[in-house]
């Protein structure tokens, strides 16, 4: 299609150029046309105004002259030139002088070619040219240019210049034609090549990517478009390879989420559909019936935590999570959330540091939102301490935000992990298995939170000696 173009473009500026040669072809050839008529013109009103020829009598040697320049002027210009009366019959032309011999004034070409009033006329009034075949005195199309002769002002002849145009023209455009052609067939040959290249380093990186975009479709994240290339589409091959990289580990996320979530959902019914089966056929006696009612109740509640959770992420990606802000004492909020982790604390004989120490600190927020925040962040505080560890927290007010830290003894996280532990579905360490109930959801869900409330959340951590997460509130 682009060649297609490039052609019509060379065939219209070939048709310029051809158009552009023939105009100027006529400027030039009637140009020299008017020029050598004028001379003829000239040189009768010299010989007439002199004497030397009276309307060009016979026997004058003066015409004999007269009609061998008109010869030598005609072969020069291939034209014919002539010098007519003022009704537009032929007086002189360079048929009357042959061999050297003034044969007379009657010529079998010219005898019978009589010049149009109009162009008689023309030519009486001063220069005249045209594009004629004369009433059709001619074959073809001719080149005309009259120029008066006068005597004491008063025109008493006119000569005239006439020359084919379609030789003319032709072997004067056809060379430029033919030299353009063969540049365009060059230009073409080459542009071709140029632009088959060029495009080709365009879209073979799409071609690429389409085929990877298949690839991707089906399931398989493996391919990459490898270009080394510093230009746009080098930088969309490797957003691309970014992109790819994303979804790659997007989708193991989401069959470890999936298979995650499939287990934590399948175990706590898998509990409680045995205990109240053996509760109803018996195989659990009546006494032991409040111990493993109490099992299932607990079961209950960690089902409901997951599907909350599940419910909130769902929420805030598709951004229909409305927050209901109240003022907020953060102090009281953390002190109730430590009372409900207080046999997990006994259990562990875990130590708690700074509790007795909070002083009442307020912020806007969204009180069930910030509560799960602060839920999430002892949670993993009580999982990941190791019996006769200790749990440290503080509240501090800074530059207009209120810093709430919470501090945990135990391995720590490694720093390579330490970035991606607030990413969705991410799991630190999945091979413990005091991380096995994890969903990879609780710390994804707090950044998310906060970032609703225009705060943050960052984690520090020092293998072997603990782990601190730390969250901004406004003040």
């Amino acid at each position: 299609m682009l060649s297609l173009i490039i052609l019509a473009c060379f065939s219209l500026l070939g048709f310029s150029l051809a158009a552009f040669a023939g105009s100027y072809w006529y400027s030039q050839n009637e140009a020299l046309l008017s020029e050598n008529a004028k001379s003829i013109a000239e040189t009768s009103s010299s010989l007439l105004s002199g004497g030397y020829i009276s309307m060009f009598g016979d026997g004058d040697t003066s015409i004999a002259m007269l009609c061998s320049s008109l010869g030598v002027i005609s072969d020069a210009i291939n034209a014919d030139v002539f010098i007519c009366d003022t009704t537009g019959h032929i007086i002189v032309c360079r048929d009357y002088f042959v061999n050297g011999v003034l044969v007379g004034n009657y010529c079998e070409i010219h005898d019978n070619l009589v010049m149009t009033k109009e162009a008689v006329d023309g030519a009486s009034a001063g220069s005249y040219s045209t594009v004629s075949t004369l009433g059709g005195q001619f074959s073809g199309l001719q080149y005309i240019v009259g120029e008066p002769v006068k005597v004491a002002g008063v025109t008493v002849a006119t000569v005239f210049a006439v020359a084919p145009v379609s030789n003319s023209v032709i072997s004067f455009v056809l060379p430029i034609i033919e030299l353009f052609c063969f540049a365009v067939a060059v230009a073409l040959v080459f542009g071709i090549i140029a632009v088959y290249r060029t495009s080709r380093s365009f879209t073979k990186p799409l071609e690429l990517m389409a085929d990877a975009t298949r690839s991707y479709a089906s399931g398989d994240f493996t391919p990459r478009i490898n270009i080394e290339r510093s230009d746009e589409i080098g930088e969309l091959a490797t957003a691309f390879n970014t992109m790819a990289g994303s979804l790659a580990q997007l989708e193991s996320s989401r069959r470890s989420f999936v298979a995650n979530v499939s287990h934590e959902l399948k175990t706590p019914m898998t509990t409680i559909g045995g205990f109240i089966d053996g509760m109803l056929d018996g195989t659990i006696p009546p006494m032991e019936q409040d111990h493993y009612l109490r099992v299932v109740s607990k079961e209950v509640k960690r089902l409901s935590r997951i599907v909350v959770s599940m419910l909130n992420l769902s929420k805030i990606e598709a951004g229909q999570l409305e927050l209901n802000f109240t003022k907020v004492n953060l102090s009281d909020m953390v002190l109730g959330t430590f009372l409900n982790f207080e046999k997990k604390i006994d259990d562990g004989k875990i130590e708690i540091r700074g509790l007795d120490l909070l002083g009442a600190h307020y912020v806007r927020a969204d009180s069930d939102m910030l509560s799960q925040v602060i839920y999430n962040l002892v949670d993993n505080a009580v999982k990941f301490t190791p019996e006769h560890g200790y749990i440290s927290v503080s509240i501090t007010e800074n530059d207009g935000f209120i810093e709430t830290a919470v501090t945990n003894s135990g391995t720590g996280v490694a720093p390579e992990e330490l970035s991606m532990i607030f990413e969705r579905f991410y799991k630190v360490d999945k091979s413990r298995s005091y991380d096995a109930k994890s969903t990879g959801l609780g710390l994804y869900i707090v950044k998310s939170i906060l970032d609703l409330h225009g705060g943050t959340v960052s984690a520090e951590s020092e293998e072997g000696r603990y782990t601190r997460f730390v969250f901004c509130l406004p003040k």
